[in-house]
């Protein structure tokens, strides 16, 4: 069989599911929701970007901020983010933690001097490396199922519809070691050679699960790695030391992976020991955006601001795998006629499926205002607008009428899915001499229309210290946010059949920042 094409037919037929409409538009999200970000002090404000200026945080938050520097600045700050989660299913509670190094942001700010004698005072040009999102995540989850195991998944999925002939499950698999094989190039293909699911007709289906019977003890882990981050290139004006306009470009650039396993250990089966189910999936991807940001002081106690950032526009190439595994009892197996056989296959890889697409995020408008309290520190709050339901994904990866399927379909997914969600943020900062402390709060909105009985909105708690002298500071913070959200590991026909997993993510973040002004 010619491998090209029947790739592209997998591809087609993954495309014109449901599940995948639903994956691609849980994607969009994923690659395009807001996070605490910017540098030690910022993040210990809650992340609070919309009317405070002097910090590089500046550079790609509100880049209007930038005009309040007088003189230049280097900042470097690392960071280290610890994942913490607690995962419930089938009444089985897990705890994970794991945790990473990272570069939260790095900066240099160029200020001109200042022109006393005009009412444009100075300007700064900024450049920043900073992370954008964070995608490190881990957890594990158990339970015992007396419903259903995977395996009846993939019956399903071979007998909807009238069916897989089984003509066509032969025709999607490579048994030849010359060419590369053992490999399937289907999912159900891959269960049919290990008889794990098995015709019930001359043609095929429908097919049944070798064991519909028996209870299995679940076991499923997820490791997820990867980050959004952005260089970004800023420029910004101080009029009369009254107006404070900027603007800004960034540069994107998306790296994603996870490596998930489902493990179904049956309970006194005849016939079946475990069977696994491996998948991972590999994302890179570069995009582009830009912001125009304003701050207005009014007096020297009270000053507003304001930024509108353009949706991103990224280009996106994903390649996913998987395998199946499975042990049998006595190393035995009901053979086509009945009789016990030694299994052909324990192991087989599913052909990796290789896609491009484009993706658009949703415009991001955020206003805000700040309080100075005299010298000794001020209080500042801002409100943050996003409308996820006004994404888009393309492609032209596949033939002129699948890729206008994909881009309508997925979006009528994304629609129905998600809808607008506003973020509100508050921080404060007490000053005493050369003494910072801050505390922070931030709450993000559930993107979700129907939360399924699970709220998906996000509180994220700050607080930091810091020490400014003469040309170097310091900064450190460090915040803790909680949200929950849902995983299923499949899906059947009957709901009765199935459960989610309900996850509690509890990610602290920790970030220093040294700076150096010259």
């Amino acid at each position: 069989m010619n491998k090209p094409i029947l790739w592209s037919a997998v591809l087609c037929a993954l495309l014109t599911s449901s599940t995948s409409y639903a994956q691609y538009a849980t994607d969009a999200l994923r690659y395009s929701e807001s996070d605490q970000t910017g540098s030690a002090r910022f993040q210990a404000l809650g992340g609070n970007h919309a009317s405070l200026g002097g910090d590089p945080s500046s550079i790609h938050g509100n880049p209007a901020g930038l005009g309040f520097y007088n003189r230049s600045e280097f900042t470097f700050s690392p960071g280290v983010t610890p994942s913490n989660t607690k995962t419930s299913y089938f009444g089985d509670n897990n705890s994970a933690s794991k945790g990473n190094l990272n570069i939260a942001q790095a900066s240099l700010v160029l200020t001109s001097q200042p022109g006393f004698q005009r009412k444009w005072k100075r300007s700064s040009l900024g450049i920043s490396f900073s992370r954008q999102q964070s995608f490190r995540d881990h957890y594990t989850f158990t339970g015992l199922n007396d419903r259903s195991a995977f395996v009846d998944k993939v019956a399903e999925d071979a007998s909807l519809d009238g069916g897989i002939s089984t003509q066509q499950l032969e025709a999607d698999f490579e048994g030849s070691v010359s060419n590369g094989g053992p490999v399937a190039y289907s999912l159900p293909a891959a269960y049919y050679q290990m008889y794990l699911i098995n015709p019930t007709s001359n043609s095929g289906p429908p097919y049944n699960a070798l064991d519909r019977n028996s209870v299995v003890d679940q076991l499923g882990t997820y490791t997820a790695t990867g980050a959004n981050t952005q260089w970004t290139i800023a420029y910004a004006g101080n009029y009369n030391d009254k107006l404070y306009i900027g603007a800004n470009f960034g540069f994107s650039r998306l790296r994603y992976s996870y490596d998930r396993t489902l493990r179904d250990n049956y309970v006194d089966s005849p016939e079946l020991i475990y069977t696994q189910q491996n998948e991972a999936l590999t994302v890179t991807g570069n995009g582009i955006n830009f912001a125009l940001g304003v701050i207005y002081k009014f007096n020297p106690i009270f000053q507003m601001g304001g930024v509108i950032t353009s949706p991103t526009f990224s280009s996106i190439k994903e390649t996913f795998t998987q395998n199946v595994n499975a042990e049998y009892v006595d190393n035995l197996v009901t053979g086509p006629d009945g009789t016990l056989i030694q299994p052909p296959y324990l192991n087989l890889p599913i052909a990796p499926n290789d896609f491009v697409y484009s993706l658009r995020s949703p415009l991001k408008a955020n206003v805000g205002a700040t309080l100075f309290i005299q010298d000794r520190g001020f209080i500042t709050g801002s409100i943050e607008y996003q409308d996820y339901s006004v994404m888009g994904v393309r492609t032209s990866y596949l033939s002129s009428t699948d890729n206008s399927a994909f881009k309508s379909n997925t979006k009528a997914e994304i629609k129905d899915t998600f809808g607008s969600s506003y973020n509100f943020r508050l921080g404060g900062e007490f000053r005493a001499n050369l003494f910072r402390a801050r505390l922070g709060a931030a709450y993000i909105g559930d993107p979700y229309n129907d939360n399924a009985g699970i709220k998906r909105d996000k509180l994220l708690f700050s607080a930091g210290v810091g020490v400014r002298k003469g040309r170097f500071f310091g900064d450190l913070s460090g915040t803790m946010s909680t949200f929950k959200s849902i995983y299923t590991p499949y899906i059947l026909n009957n709901p009765d059949n199935y459960a989610s997993v309900e996850v509690t993510h509890r990610p602290v973040n920790v970030v220093m920042t040294f700076g150096v002004n010259f």
